[in-house]
């Protein structure tokens, strides 16, 4: 189902005796297509739960319209929206069986959506199938790992055929090893049943490997942008994208001469680059690169010290000094094959590939 979230914005009274408000969502506007799994990522407390809470109908906005497909839901109660919940600790009773688990939100469906206890068994079984936990219903929750707690969840989501479903950090509490299989689970089974999904997390790897698309929020929150995968890592709208998405260094850009030079803190480094119109020395100007866009090369005039490596298996990460500034860089285990590793305690040069301008952040220019 296509769901659409115009100028939604949701404040809360603050706890300060003046009346004032906090702003939890700022007007957000966009679209999500029927059928697609979108990421709403962001920083602790920039409203990601306000925003599934909104979603779901457990709060009311205070300004903006949320639609299902052409239905106005704004203001339809959450039991009456259709929504599935997944939650981060799987919210599952424990006194019930799997089976009963699944079966309580067909068991609390009321009027002409009542369902006969066969058909609730047989949506329950099939909810079951499809996350691979048939053969465990007969069991209570603490007779379960913490992956199949979380099936369990999926399936109860699933049962009520509902078009829109939310998860809530569903995979936070399982093992590096567990999340991956669960990640793999949960987008074989939206593309099965072309479900739409909102995926809330701040684990930016979960959503980069699951999502269509990622919703970033700020602090404030605001939607900052709205794009695919390499739209978000090689197209971020600004800097907080940039710096929030993936592991980035940033370098602040001085005058040297009549061009422009690198603040090494304890130097300058010439930079033959050309400053984006709008950015101003004067107000303070950083250049961000990210780790694998340092290429190391004896022959570039920016020379940095190696102070450490560490083998990671696809790659090797290092930390190096460019003047008194650490740096992080990457190299491909690839590249370290055909061009060699660079070793702890060399001194060497390095090119910044496709580095991006930025305007500085205030508390680095008061610093």
């Amino acid at each position: 189902m296509k769901v659409v979230l115009d100028h939604l914005t949701k404040k809360f009274p603050s706890r300060n005796k003046k009346g004032d408000t906090v702003t939890a969502v700022s007007d957000f506007c966009f679209e999500v297509p029927d059928g697609s799994l979108i990421g709403l990522l962001g920083p602790s407390g920039c409203g990601k739960s306000t925003a599934l809470n909104l979603i779901c109908g457990l709060e009311k906005p205070t300004s903006g319209r949320i639609f299902f497909g052409d239905d106005d839901v704004t203001n339809l109660p959450p039991e009456n929206r259709g929504v599935g919940l997944v939650f981060q600790n799987y919210a599952l009773y424990p006194h019930l069986t799997v089976r009963q688990n699944i079966l309580f939100p067909l068991q609390n469906l009321k009027g002409k959506d009542r369902l006969s206890k066969a058909e609730m068994l047989k949506k329950a079984d099939e909810a079951a199938k499809l996350v691979q936990i048939e053969q465990l219903m007969d069991r209570k929750p603490s007779e379960m790992s913490g992956g199949q707690q979380q099936r369990v969840a999926i399936a109860r989501a699933l049962v009520g055929d509902g078009e829109v479903i939310v998860m809530d950090e569903p995979i936070t509490n399982l093992d590096a090893k567990l999340r991956e299989q669960m990640l793999l689970e949960i987008r074989e089974i939206q593309r099965n049943l072309g479900t739409t999904i909102f995926y809330i997390t701040h684990d930016q790897q979960s959503a980069l490997q699951l999502c269509d698309k990622m919703a970033i929020m700020e602090q404030d929150g605001t939607l900052c942008q709205l794009g695919t995968d390499e739209d978000i890592i090689l197209r971020p709208a600004n800097r907080f994208t940039f710096e929030f998405i993936g592991v980035s260094n940033f370098i602040p850009v001085v005058a040297s001469g009549a061009g422009l030079g690198l603040d090494a803190g304890d130097s300058v480094v010439p930079w033959e680059g050309e400053l984006p119109a709008g950015l101003s020395l004067s107000a303070g100007v950083e250049l961000g690169v990210r780790p694998n866009d340092i290429v190391f090369d004896p022959e570039s005039p920016i020379k940095v010290k190696v102070n450490r490596c560490t083998f990671l298996g696809s790659e090797y990460d290092y930390r190096v000094t460019l003047g008194t500034r650490e740096l992080r860089v990457q190299q491909s285990a690839l590249d370290a094959m055909q061009r060699g590793t660079v070793k702890a305690g060399e001194t060497t040069g390095v090119r910044l590939v496709n580095p991006r301008y930025y305007p500085a952040k205030k508390e680095a220019q008061s610093a």
